[in-house]
């Protein structure tokens, strides 16, 4: 019990890192991930075109990932380019590595 007690974090903390796992939560989610990381940027078409689901679920995953803060988008329109958040991708890896000690 000792080695829970030494790893506290604060609230915000605790919200923050709900927050980041519960968007991580499903394969396409970590799919579209795996996508942006591998580029700089890409736009709703193009990850469309390299998923096996539609737009809309597409679009609902996105919308879930940029609302954790692991994404953000751009419009550019009628387009809007995507990229990860380097800075929240960054927080998520360090509350992970904590929480995980």
């Amino acid at each position: 019990m000792k080695v829970l007690a030494e790893q506290k974090f604060s609230v915000d903390s605790q919200e923050e890192l709900a927050r980041f796992a519960k968007a991580l939560a499903h394969p396409t989610r970590l799919e579209i991930l795996r996508l942006l990381s591998n580029q700089s940027c890409c736009f709703t078409g193009d990850l469309v075109e390299a998923l096996p689901i539609a737009q809309s679920t597409v679009s609902q995953h996105l919308k879930e990932l940029k609302n954790a803060g692991l994404i953000q988008g751009e419009i550019n329109p009628p387009k809007i380019k995507y990229c990860i958040n380097k800075d929240n991708w960054r927080k998520a890896k360090l509350l992970f590595a904590a929480f995980f000690e």
